[in-house]
């Protein structure tokens, strides 16, 4: 992917405190085409992206809150980053250099996104570089959550003039632990608030992917695409296959499951595309990570429970079934317990290193 000039924007103002009196801010990144992101550093999330149509008209295309107030109630993890592991790690346990670690069971039995207190909430540090990026940091002490070593992490977005947005993840540890880190943002290319992203099309350049239980747990290795509604190799329209006659699609009401690059661990490459006809808006996905989730907000229930605050979303729209997609770019879920999985384990002296980038393109006729 070729160098780009950095947008230059930074604007900062105070989204509220948190239950303890710390401050947290908003900050606003922005380019000459009306690319407009802003992040909170309370869990490091986005949380409004504005993106111009076919026509010039700017939406609001993630999922997400007015207030602070929603961000500190559960949420489905709208817009954060996700750590130390993202995903699930089944039982909420692993074995590390022989030693038995247990983590906290979030979703019982199993441990789910980093746990109860993960880095989608928890308060970063914020750096405003002079070259118009955004740093946050965090240290995540020994112990936390149940995982070993103090780990540092710090994560860097950066808005270009030609419409990139990257996410750039890096950590450090002074023990060995294990390291997965993601974001977990929820699209609707149409707009945050204009329905199901059933009409989107979408390509992933994947030839297998992972079955899972019902509970999102692996019970085995990656399986063909080839021949199953999981095949999107070919720009596909999401809701073609959402219903299709598959004990996997049907189990989890649709997407939510991990897709294995064709191509991995060769550096930034592109691996997925999104395109909304309505809009003409279309999304690639470049990234250097071995995987992607893919999930459509199969749990998100506003249709079902209106008056759940977790579910009431910016300007008071109710979030429903289908409103928003994930591409969450990482590891494989349960790879602590899979040796066939690529390693998750970070030591001192490693650097955990990946980018994703979601490159915003010109809208198609």
């Amino acid at each position: 992917m070729k160098d780009t000039q950095q947008s230059m924007l930074i604007q900062k103002e105070i989204f509220g405190k948190t239950a303890d009196g710390q401050t947290v801010y908003l900050f606003t990144l922005a380019n000459k085409n009306g690319v407009r992101v802003q992040i909170t550093n309370f869990g490091g999330r986005l949380v409004q992206l504005w993106l111009p149509d076919r026509h010039g008209h700017l939406d609001d295309v993630i999922m997400g809150f007015d207030t602070l107030d929603s961000y500190l109630r559960p949420n489905h993890a709208f817009g954060a980053l996700i750590g130390r592991y993202a995903n699930r790690i089944a039982n909420a346990a692993f074995t590390l250099n022989g030693k038995h670690y247990t983590l906290y069971p979030n979703t019982p039995p199993h441990h789910l996104h980093g746990g109860a207190v993960g880095f989608d909430s928890t308060l970063w540090d914020a750096q405003e570089t002079s070259d118009g990026t955004l740093l946050l940091a965090l240290t995540s002490p020994d112990g936390d959550q149940g995982y070993p070593g103090n780990l540092r992490a710090e994560v860097v977005y950066t808005l270009t003039e030609d419409n990139r947005l990257s996410i750039a993840y890096n950590a450090r540890t002074d023990a060995d632990t294990i390291v997965n880190l993601t974001n977990h943002n929820y699209f609707n290319l149409k707009g945050h608030n204009a329905g199901t992203i059933l009409d989107h099309q979408i390509r992933i350049d994947a030839d297998t992917y992972l079955p899972t239980d019902t509970a999102g747990i692996p019970f085995g290795g990656p399986e063909p695409v080839a021949g199953t509604p999981f095949d999107l190799r070919e720009m596909t329209t999401i809701g073609s296959r959402v219903n299709a006659d598959h004990a996997q699609m049907r189990e989890k009401a649709g997407f939510d499951h991990h897709y294995f690059f064709t191509v991995a661990n060769a550096g930034l490459k592109q691996v997925c595309a999104v395109r909304e006809p309505e809009s003409g808006r279309t999304m690639e996905l470049w990234t250097t990570k071995p995987g992607m989730q893919l999930y459509i907000s199969t749990n998100i229930q506003g249709a079902q429970r209106p008056n759940d605050t977790a579910f009431i979303g910016k300007g008071g729209y109710v979030y429903q079934q289908y409103c928003g997609f994930c591409l969450e770019t990482q590891y494989p879920p349960d790879s602590p317990n899979n040796p066939i999985f690529p390693s998750v384990v970070l030591r001192p002296g490693e650097e955990y290193r990946h980018e994703t980038v979601f490159v915003f393109g010109s809208p198609f006729p």
